[in-house]
């Protein structure tokens, strides 16, 4: 490592998966798929697990699913690796409610979204974000997605939350790498990329780590990225994330990163089947096949 180059502070690790939620194909959960492709990415690299995420399918499982997974893969994993459980809904006292089912499953931390679709002002995302925060002694990462939510977390509004002890993060999937670094820099939030494609651009801003999508196939590859970066090769992590680009479009270009990302556990022989919960369908034929291909060209199949 460089004698400039200084690693970020990492509350939630540096390299997680919002993982997807398994289900057989009736649609029940399946826990023991789930244990084990928990297992296999932290084996990949991963030191952090988000569950009951966008892409775990939070809005269409209900809390004793969400209970029962958290508890599950945490007893499963133990102290390898992180588990951060997400806490999101446009209903605040439910939240705070999934928020404390969370703690008491074993959960190391939460994610927050700001509240969708009822598109509230900055304070009652303020209020939401502290009220489901104070629920329980888990410390925060916030989730800004304004694209899911129609609400952008904009800066006074993180420099309030940033005051809360618990609250130690942000993943950031607003497309806007320039303004997260001066929110970054002026909350003294920690930053993590929600957006694959942007993995690079984040880390090499100072980012504390991704929480991916295609780490569902490139775990091993992310984590060799942060390394890359840690050590102050920022060309070789260039290289690292050109090579990752093609497996990223495929999963996060074409399709819902959920379905794409089920569907490619499947070809990698990794899930048995990649049934979603409508509203989610399944990729079309051509998606699979050109998935397939971009798979196989990389050697992940």
């Amino acid at each position: 490592m460089s004698e400039t180059t200084q690693v970020p502070q990492r509350a939630f690790g540096s390299v997680a998966v919002a993982m997807v939620t398994p289900f057989h194909e009736g649609g029940a959960l399946d826990i023991d798929s789930a244990v084990a492709l928990a297992n296999k990415l932290v084996d990949d690299g991963c030191d952090a697990i988000l569950l009951s995420g966008t892409t775990g399918e939070s809005p269409t499982t209900h809390q004793p699913e969400k209970d029962e997974l958290v508890r599950e893969v945490k007893k499963s994993l133990g102290n390898r690796a992180m588990v951060i459980a997400g806490a999101g809904s446009n209903d605040t006292a439910h939240a705070v409610r999934v928020a404390q089912g969370a703690l008491e499953s074993g959960a190391d931390g939460l994610l927050v979204v700001a509240p969708y679709y009822n598109r509230p002002s900055q304070e009652g995302v303020y209020q939401h974000i502290l009220a489901v925060t104070q629920a329980t002694d888990l410390p925060v990462m916030i989730y800004d997605i304004p694209g899911r939510t129609g609400v952008k977390l904009e800066l006074d509004t993180l420099k309030r939350l940033a005051e809360h002890p618990r609250i130690l993060a942000v993943k950031d999937a607003t497309g806007d790498v320039a303004d997260g670094f001066v929110k970054m820099d002026v909350t003294g939030l920690e930053y993590y990329s929600g957006d694959d494609a942007l993995n690079f651009a984040w880390l090499a801003h100072g980012a504390s780590g991704v929480v991916s999508v295609a780490g569902h196939i490139i775990a091993k590859q992310l984590r060799a990225l942060v390394t890359e970066v840690d050590a102050g090769d920022l060309p070789a992590a260039r290289a690292e994330a050109a090579r990752q680009r093609p497996v990223i479009q495929a999963i996060m270009g074409g399709g819902q990163g959920a379905v794409m990302a089920k569907e490619a556990l499947k070809l990698a022989g990794v899930l048995p089947s990649a049934t979603l919960r409508l509203p989610l369908v399944g990729a079309s034929k051509g998606q699979i096949a050109e998935l397939a291909q971009v798979l196989r060209h990389n050697g992940l199949m």
